[in-house]
């Protein structure tokens, strides 16, 4: 039964050669070897436009984001219990860079027990290639049921209905996904995941019920619990042992928020610092002069334009943060739209 499913997406003589191969040199077939050898047939086909996505990490490595954890693993015992019917066809992950929405992806496709794969660049300079790559990609994944489906950035890479000036390229893009995601036939069975830092700047045919269903807005850590969590998961991962009570207040307290990919950034500037002097070992001191020293690389205007589009996004009021969960729709539109007009006028 296991290689049964671990087939699924393979022709009759990619099936033909794997036997073959193993009667001939007498190796075992497991699932894994066969899951293996599908990825490189898969990848193969694809020409590069597919790549799987293969996590050893579950949910409980994310810090952080717990009503967004839970659903997924509801989402995951679904999928695993053969409940298609009742699974969304698609999410639409958001939040500002660095609050860990593809760390938070990554993690569930080590979760959710079936085969994940990351849509890569199809399109082509020359006419016809593009629709051709991309009706190539549909029929894999159809062929390769149950999977799920990221693509990063999704609000540069699926393009817009309206768009011109490409020979109705972009136009018959959009069309063929959408059709696709909307097929009922795919409920639970090809589960997408259109991850961006800006979905205001989706389509909303993408966004609406019957394709990318559930919205998951993530957010930076706002409580001092949260902030110590996601701090206590980067240092395991940067190698840096100190206690919290030996961290600066700033990374736990501050009126600064750290992303996770800040408080990387900073550990691993004080891991690179300490390789010399110290013999490795960062200091409370250290630590405290690697973050004195620190300048986030983003704009904040940017950052809370791309919160207030979360926040506007989220289908789940528990997804919200405390401090926006008050906030008026009409006031979420207004800031949001003010926001836009700052960031034109900065890059004008």
């Amino acid at each position: 039964k296991a290689l049964s499913a671990n087939s699924a997406g393979l022709n009759f003589t990619q099936l033909r050669t794997i036997l073959a191969d193993v009667l001939e040199n007498k190796n075992r077939l497991t699932p894994d070897t066969l899951s293996d050898l599908k990825k490189e047939f898969i990848e193969a086909e694809a020409y590069g436009m597919l790549e799987f996505i293969e996590s050893d990490n579950s949910l409980d490595l994310v810090a952080g984001h717990n009503e967004a954890k839970n659903h997924l693993r509801r989402a995951a015992r679904a999928v695993q219990t053969g409940r298609h019917d009742v699974m969304p066809m698609g999410y639409l992950v958001s939040g500002p860079v660095g609050c860990g929405k593809t760390f938070l992806i990554n993690c569930f496709a080590g979760e959710i027990g079936i085969p994940m794969v990351k849509l890569k660049n199809f399109r082509s300079q020359w006419q016809g290639v593009t629709e051709g790559n991309l009706e190539k990609i549909l029929n894999l994944l159809e062929a390769m049921t149950p999977v799920a489906v990221m693509i990063d950035e999704a609000d540069a890479a699926l393009g817009n209905r309206n768009m011109r000036g490409d020979s109705g390229v972009n136009q018959r893009v959009f069309s063929q996904i959408v059709s696709f995601m909307s097929d009922p036939k795919h409920r639970g069975r090809v589960i997408w995941f259109l991850v961006t830092a800006r979905p205001d700047l989706m389509p909303v045919d993408l966004k609406r019920q019957g394709r990318a269903e559930e919205h998951l807005s993530l957010f930076y850590p706002h409580t001092r619990e949260d902030r110590e969590e996601l701090l206590q998961v980067m240092m395991d991962r940067t190698g840096v042992n100190l206690s919290m009570e030996d961290v600066p207040l700033e990374l736990v307290e501050g009126e600064r928020t750290y992303s996770g990919a800040d408080m990387e950034a900073i550990l691993t500037r004080a891991a690179f610092r300490a390789a010399g002097p110290n013999d490795g070992t960062v200091t409370p001191d250290l630590l405290q002069e690697t973050v004195n020293d620190f300048i986030p690389p983003t704009y904040p205007t940017e950052v809370e334009l791309q919160q207030m589009a979360a926040v506007l996004e989220c289908t789940s009021r528990d997804l919200l943060p405390e401090r926006f969960r008050s906030m008026k729709r009409a006031d979420v539109v207004e800031r949001l739209e003010e926001l836009k007009r700052m960031v034109g006028s900065a890059r004008g």
